[in-house]
This record gives structure tokens, C-alpha cells and sequence, in this order.
């Protein structure tokens, strides 16, 4: 492997080792020949006196050689020799004792890479006043081949201690540096990836700007976002609202109306109202413009203090004089027409003589929506015939209901959820007519039958067992993927269980269990998506991408305005509502705002799918505005 294709951190410890084995042999080699060169020095000068004290000894000395033998004997035999000998003037050896190289236990290699080069000891011997020979003498070097083995192996112990030291040292250092450094590159691994997160800058100098450019982009990349958000709002606002009430338009509400009577969400069902303003021509003449659009203006913001659930209110002018709203998940209707009637009050104060009728009536899914308008018509009609001011009248119609009490249905619920659900399969494909992924709502075994979940999801949402369903219907798909494990499927989160954390935990821990299945998971979100449930989601996301699920948010609405919040969230797919996609291939105005959505979305990275395609018309213009995917009921394999 080359050094280009080391991390950095490997790359750094690496210099660091260097630099200690450098430091170590550098140090040690002159350690070595510093000790070297001071013992041959301390030897050459030790072998010059012996010889010099050894030659005088001698000169002092009869000169027989049994004397002159014994005296080399004694001197030999200290043991700090390892050759004397004594020549006559002639060259000739008269005595001489010699002893092994060398005594004593350190290696050889290390002796042959010292080789003491000492000279040996030369003095001349006297007889008188002439000379009698020369003595010759080499210490032994033994003792310097210890002592110089001892220091070198008590120098290694220190510089391994020293080394130990630094190396401790050193990964405190690495460890401080590789954290920061591992945020910049999860940061831009991230972005690389369409994820625009920002980090704390790093206090490494190199890292910090680093980081500084890169939380620049993101923060580049959010106000982009906004921007370009605010602007599809306002053309949004522009194409799809009532330039004086702000309310919708009636063939934009009507069109949300219709989508979520047919979709299986919980918001599916609740109460509707609608409000008349009588003789609003009269009205306009006696006030003026001015005065009677203002009075519409407070009749729109008083309607849209009803609904205290939703972030943007459903109202609609669907004409001159008549206002509708849509309160989902409300069951109260009495509880309504004490607010509702405190609300026409405080518009009717603004003017006087201000009739202002009204109607409420309760909504479900699967409801005819002309039945339902005709309803409330009926019901206004009955409230403008009665001489109060502001009669409001309730229009009950009768729903089969599989149970009749709460806790018929709750104990229903808990026994259909344990048992298990089963999975519709709806396909999401691409312009090849290639599946993307299905989409799975759970059916569950109510009354005897299975129901779709129009039926039971108002009522789970009621008594808060959305995690206990949401976790039951991930084992099912993960039992699906046991026997189809090719297939990608699209699971259905309530906001309810995203924000718990129990269910988090659960969840992750199932998933864990079948790394591989949990891969072809596709998990959905609603839209309706408050702060807190960001936050959750923005957490599970980072809980469980390792695991290679995808996540997607479903039921988009025009007045999604959440997409700058999303930028760091990873997600895959956006699911436009039905709404917006139900005539797109007549209306001008929702192909420019599907258009721009699309373009906002791939700008992230983020795949754009159509919902509640039904005719083929819709489905092709839902590609020619940039769809990377449609589904519906006109969408076939």
C-alpha cells in the first residue's frame, strides 16, 4: 500500500514512530561511540603506564630470566591482561604470556561492531646504562566489552521507558486531533451525500477553516433553501388563495377535500364547517369594499383559531359568501359550536346587522364528498331560515361503526394489533415502470374482516397505541423480506412513535436483529411534522441510517414549508400529495408549484414522487414536472 493511500492518522503515527526510532538509534549510536572512543582512550592510556611501571620494575631487576618470568607471571595473572612479552634488542621473545580474546558473556555481534583498536603498551627495559629489551603489553578488554554492554543495555531500557512515555503522549495528541478531524470528515462525507449538516469548528487551525468553509456551504445551502422556499410560497399563495381572505380557493380545497377522504390517515376524519355571509352585495354597498373585505379577513382568521391541531389551517371560499373549514381529528361538534359561535360574534362586532349562518358537520374517510357538501348545504340552509343572527346548525349523519363504545373498540384494537397485521402492497415505480419500492398500509382484523386503515387509524390515533401498531408492522414487513427479500417496502410511521423514545429503542433493536432486511426498508413520516417531531425524526434518521434504511416523508401539500429544516436529515423520497397531483395535467398553476417542489427537492438529493395518480394523463405531466416516481390507483405493473 502506498503512503498516499494511508489516512492521515496512520500517516501521522507513523512520522511519530519514525521520529522515535530515529531519535532512539541516533542517540544510541552516539552514546555507543562517545563510550567507544573514551574507553580505547582510557585503555591506550592505562596499557602505556602499565607497561612504563612493569619496565622499570624490570630495570631494577637482575636480569636472569627466571626472575624476569616470574615477574611477567605475576603481573599476568591479575587477570587485566591479555598479552605481555618482553624482546631483546634483537627482536627476539624472551618471555611471553598470552590469554584468550575474550572472557565473559557479551554477544559476539555487538563485540564486532565495537572492535576496540588499542594500541598495545611499548616501554624499553635497562641493564645499566644499556638497553636490555622492549616490553610489550595489551590490557585485556573484557571489562570494557561489559561496562560498555551494561550502559548500552541501561540507555535502550531508558529510551524504551522515553518512548512508552511519548507514545502515551502522543495518542493523547492523536486521539485530540483525530476528533475533530473525524467530524469534518462525517461532515463532508454528509455533504457529499446531500446532507448539509454544520459542526462546531475545531480548534486546529488547518480544521477550523476547513470546517468554517464547509458549515459556510451548508448555511449557503439552507438560506438557498429558504429563499427559493418563501418564493414558491408566495406564487403558491398567489395561484392557489383568495387574494383578499387568504382563504383557498374552492377548487384547491376541494381537491384537498377529495384527497383526504380517500387517504388512510387519521386526519381522515373530523368536523366540518361552513359559514355564509348573507346578502354579502347588500353588504358591500352599505359598508363599502373596503370595510366588508376586512370584515372577510376576520371571518377567515376567527375560523382558523378553531383548529388548534394543525399548523395551516384548511379553509376555503368556495365562492363569494361562503367559507369552509376543515377540523381534523375533532369529535365534539357541541364543544365546535360554542367556539364557533364566540368566533362569529367577534366578526359580527366589526359591523353591524352581520348574518353569518352556519354549519358543522362530522367527516370520515371513505365519505362521498358530494353527499357531504350536500349535507352541509341542507344544514345551511335550515340555519338561514331561522330568525336568529348566528343559528348554527349541527348535521349528524349515521356512520357504521364496527363497535359501538370506546372500549369495545380499544380492547378490538389491542387484540387486532397482537394478533398481527397484514400488508396491502401498492407499487411506486419510475418512468421505465420500474418499482421503486411498495408502499405497505396495514390491514387489520376488525369485525371479522380486515379493514383498511381509513377505519381503525382515527381511533388508534384516540387512544395512543400508534407505536404498538407501527412496531407490529415493521415485524410483518420484516417477516415479508423473509421469503421476498429482493423487494424494498415502504412503512408508515406515525409522528406519535417517532417521538417516542421506547419505540426508537425497539425499533433499532429489531432492526439490528436482521441487519440485511432492514436495508429494504423504506420508512414514511406525514407532513405534518411540528418542531419537536423534526427533532425526532432528524434522530432517528442518524439512529438507523447505518443500517441502510431510507426515509421519506409522505402527503405533502403545496404549503410544505419545512424543506429548509430538512437539509441535514438525509432523506430519500418526498411523497406529493394527491391534492396537487388530482388534475395536474389540467391546471397550469400545479404544475408550476409541483415543478418547483421537484426542483427544491433534487436539489438535495431528494427524490420527488407523485401520490393518487389515477388517470394516465396525470401520470405522464406528473414526469414532464420532474416526478422521479409515481403511485396511485391509475399506476399498474
Amino acid at each position: 500500500m502506498s503512503l498516499g493511500a494511508l489516512s492521515l492518522i496512520k500517516q501521522l503515527w507513523l512520522a511519530i514512530i519514525a521520529l522515535l526510532l530515529l531519535s532512539f538509534i541516533g542517540s544510541l549510536a552516539v552514546s555507543i561511540t562517545s563510550s567507544r572512543d573514551y574507553i580505547e582512550q582510557e585503555v591506550r592510556i592505562k596499557n602505556s603506564d602499565n607497561a612504563t611501571a612493569l619496565a622499570l620494575s624490570m630495570s631494577q631487576l637482575d636480569k636472569d630470566t627466571v626472575t624476569l618470568e616470574l615477574l611477567v607471571a605475576a603481573q599476568f595473572d591479575t587477570g587485566y591482561y591479555r598479552r605481555i612479552s618482553l624482546r631483546d634488542t634483537d627482536g627476539t621473545v624472551l618471555i611471553e604470556r598470552s590469554a584468550q580474546s575474550y572472557q565473559g558473556s557479551v554477544p559476539q555481534w555487538f563485540r564486532q561492531l565495537i572492535d576496540f583498536d588499542v594500541p598495545s603498551g611499548v616501554a624499553t627495559v635497562q641493564d645499566g646504562w644499556r638497553q636490555f629489551g622492549t616490553l610489550e603489553l595489551e590490557s585485556q578488554h573484557s571489562f570494557a566489552y561489559d561496562s560498555l554492554w551494561r550502559s548500552t543495555l541501561e540507555l535502550a531500557g531508558w529510551f524504551l521507558l522515553a518512548g512508552a512515555v511519548s507514545l502515551a503522549l502522543a495518542l493523547v495528541i492523536v486521539r485530540g486531533i483525530q476528533r475533530p478531524l473525524n467530524r469534518v470528515v462525517a461532515q463532508a462525507q454528509d455533504i457529499s451525500a446531500q446532507r448539509f449538516t454544520t459542526i462546531s469548528e475545531p480548534r486546529t487551525l488547518e480544521l477550523r477553516q476547513l470546517a468554517q468553509a464547509m458549515n459556510q456551504l451548508s448555511a449557503n445551502v439552507h438560506q438557498m433553501l429558504n429563499s427559493e422556499s418563501q418564493k414558491l410560497d408566495e406564487l403558491r399563495r398567489r395561484l392557489q388563495h383568495d387574494p383578499v381572505t387568504d382563504a383557498l380557493s374552492r377548487d384547491v380545497f376541494m381537491g384537498r377535500l377529495s384527497a383526504l377522504l380517500e387517504s388512510d390517515e387519521a386526519r381522515a376524519s373530523g368536523l366540518m364547517v361552513m359559514v355564509r355571509v348573507n346578502e354579502l352585495d347588500k353588504l358591500n354597498e352599505r359598508l363599502g369594499h373596503q370595510t366588508t373585505d376586512q370584515l372577510l379577513r376576520a371571518l377567515v382568521m376567527q375560523l382558523a383559531t378553531l383548529d388548534t391541531t394543525s399548523e395551516s389551517p384548511l379553509i376555503g371560499r368556495l365562492n363569494g359568501s361562503d367559507f369552509a373549514l376543515l377540523i381534523p381529528l375533532a369529535e365534539d361538534a357541541e364543544a365546535l359550536k360554542v367556539a364557533l359561535q364566540q368566533a362569529l360574534d367577534h366578526t359580527a362586532a366589526l359591523a353591524s346587522d352581520v348574518v353569518l349562518p352556519a354549519a358543522i358537520t362530522p367527516y370520515s374517510a371513505n365519505d362521498q364528498r358530494g353527499l357531504l357538501l350536500a349535507a352541509l348545504d341542507a344544514a345551511l340552509a335550515e340555519a338561514e331560515s331561522d330568525s336568529a343572527y348566528h343559528r348554527i346548525v349541527i348535521r349528524h349523519h349515521q356512520h357504521h361503526s364496527l363497535f359501538t363504545t370506546h372500549a369495545e373498540w380499544r380492547a378490538a384494537l389491542i387484540n387486532a394489533i397482537d394478533q398481527g397485521p397484514q400488508l396491502a402492497y401498492f407499487p411506486v415505480v419510475d418512468e421505465q415502470n420500474h418499482v421503486l419500492h411498495y408502499e405497505c398500509p396495514a390491514r387489520l382484523s376488525l369485525g371479522e374482516q380486515w379493514q383498511a386503515a381509513g377505519i381503525f387509524i382515527p381511533w388508534v390515533t384516540r387512544f395512543g397505541l400508534e407505536p404498538r401498531l407501527d412496531l407490529a408492522v415493521v415485524k410483518a414487513a420484516l417477516a415479508q423480506l423473509e421469503t421476498q427479500p429482493e423487494q424494498r417496502l415502504g412503512i408508515n410511521l406515525s409522528v406519535a412513535s417517532i417521538t417516542h423514545a421506547q419505540f426508537v429503542t425497539e425499533l433499532r433493536a429489531l432492526l439490528e436483529g436482521a441487519p440485511m432486511l432492514a436495508a429494504r426498508l423504506c420508512f414514511e413520516v406525514p407532513a405534518t411534522l411540528n418542531l419537536q417531531a423534526l427533532t425526532s425524526l432528524r434522530g432517528l434518521c442518524n439512529t438507523l441510517r447505518p443500517l441502510g434504511c431510507q426515509f421519506g416523508i409522505e402527503h405533502v401539500g403545496a404549503d410544505f414549508n419545512k424543506l429548509a429544516e430538512l437539509h441535514d436529515i438525509g432523506l430519500s423520497y418526498l411523497k406529493i400529495d394527491s391534492s396537487l397531483i388530482r388534475g395536474l395535467d389540467t391546471s397550469h398553476e400545479q404544475q408550476t408549484i409541483v415543478r418547483g417542489m421537484a426542483t427544491l427537492c433534487h436539489s438535495l438529493g431528494i427524490q420527488v414522487i407523485a401520490e393518487g395518480v389515477t388517470e394516465p394523463q396525470e401520470l405522464m405531466h406528473a414526469f414532464l414536472s420532474g416526478m422521479d416516481g409515481v403511485t396511485g390507483p391509475g399506476v399498474r405493473l
